[in-house]
C-alpha cells in the first residue's frame, strides 16, 4: 500500500486534511447547542425549556466579585465547556490565588431546566465538593433566565452563595435575556384590518390626488381636493336625504290642482241702445 507523503502529493494532502476538519467542525457543531446537555431526569418538558434557551449557546458571561479580601471570577456556559474545562457548566476562578484549575461549580451533564411564562431556572448538578461546608456535598450552580427584550445575553450577576447549610447549598445567578421572552401575537381582528387597510387607501387617494390637482391641473383652493365636483354633489343629496329622513316637521303642501268653478256666471245686463235709434 502506498502511503501519499508530502513529497509526492503535497496539495492533494493538503486538501484532504482541509476537508475533514471542515466535516469535523461541522460534526462538532451540530452536537453542540442544547442538545449537549444532559438532564437528571430527561423529559420532553425540560428538553424543551432547553430548546428556548438556544441563542444563548457557545456565549462565556462572566462576572467578577470582591468581597473583602476574597475576589473571584465566574464563567457560565449553557450546555458547553465554561472557561474550557471539559464538562463544566459553572466554574469558579480565584483572582487571589490564581490556581491554574478552576473550582466546577456545576456540570452540564447533570442539568435541570424548569420555567415559566417569561422566565427559566438553570440548575447545574454535581459540582466540586466543598472543603468544610454543607456536609461537603457536591456544589451546585443555579442559573435564574429573566426576560428582557432589549438584549440576547445580558450581564452574568451573583446572587448570593449559600453555604451556611448543612446540606442543598447553591449558587445562585442571574441573566436577562429576550430568548425567554413570550412571543407577541397579534390579537387584530379581521373588521379592524379592513378599516385600517380603507384608511390607508384613503389616505393615499387624497395625498395623490391633492398633489395631482395642484401641480397638473394648477387648482387653487377647494379645487385641490381630487374629484371636488362629485364629492360636493354626493354631500348635497346626503343633506337632502338626511333632511327628508331626519327632520319632524311639517312641510308646506304644494297647491293642489283645482279646476273650473261650475257656478254659472251671473248675466251682465244687456246693454239697450235703443234710445240711439232716430225715432
Amino acid at each position: 500500500m502506498k502511503v501519499v507523503t508530502s513529497q509526492d502529493g503535497g496539495p492533494f494532502l493538503v486538501w484532504t486534511l482541509f476537508v475533514q476538519l471542515v466535516l469535523c467542525g461541522s460534526g462538532v457543531y451540530a452536537t453542540d447547542g442544547t442538545n449537549s446537555c444532559k438532564l437528571v431526569s430527561e423529559s420532553v418538558s425540560e428538553r424543551k425549556v432547553l430548546k428556548q434557551l438556544e441563542p444563548l449557546a457557545h456565549k462565556n458571561f462572566t462576572v467578577v466579585t470582591k468581597n473583602g479580601t476574597e475576589s473571584y471570577t465566574y464563567v457560565f456556559q449553557l450546555c458547553g465547556d465554561a472557561g474550557g474545562v471539559p464538562g463544566a457548566g459553572v466554574v469558579q476562578l480565584d483572582n487571589i490565588k490564581k490556581e491554574e484549575n478552576p473550582t466546577v461549580i456545576g456540570m452540564y451533564n447533570s442539568t435541570e431546566a424548569f420555567g415559566g411564562s417569561d422566565w427559566v431556572m438553570l440548575i447545574y448538578t454535581n459540582g466540586e465538593k466543598y472543603d468544610g461546608h454543607c456536609s461537603k456535598e457536591n456544589r451546585k450552580a443555579i442559573v435564574m433566565i429573566s426576560c428582557d427584550r432589549k438584549t440576547d445575553g445580558g450581564n452574568l450577576k451573583v446572587v448570593l452563595e449559600e453555604r451556611e447549610r448543612l446540606k442543598d447549598c447553591f449558587y445562585l445567578f442571574e441573566l436577562d435575556s429576550s430568548a425567554v421572552c413570550p412571543v407577541i401575537e397579534s390579537h387584530i381582528s379581521t373588521g379592524s384590518i379592513i378599516l385600517i387597510m380603507g384608511f390607508c387607501l384613503l389616505a393615499v387617494y387624497l395625498i395623490c390626488g391633492f398633489i395631482y390637482q395642484r401641480l397638473i391641473v394648477g387648482a387653487k383652493g377647494m379645487e385641490q381636493f381630487p374629484n371636488h365636483a362629485f364629492w360636493l354633489e354626493i354631500g348635497n343629496l346626503t343633506a337632502d336625504g338626511c333632511d327628508f329622513v331626519c327632520r319632524s316637521r311639517k312641510q308646506e303642501e304644494a297647491p293642489a290642482y283645482r279646476g273650473a268653478a261650475t257656478e254659472p256666471l251671473e248675466e251682465e245686463p244687456e246693454e239697450r241702445d235703443d234710445h240711439l235709434l232716430p225715432m
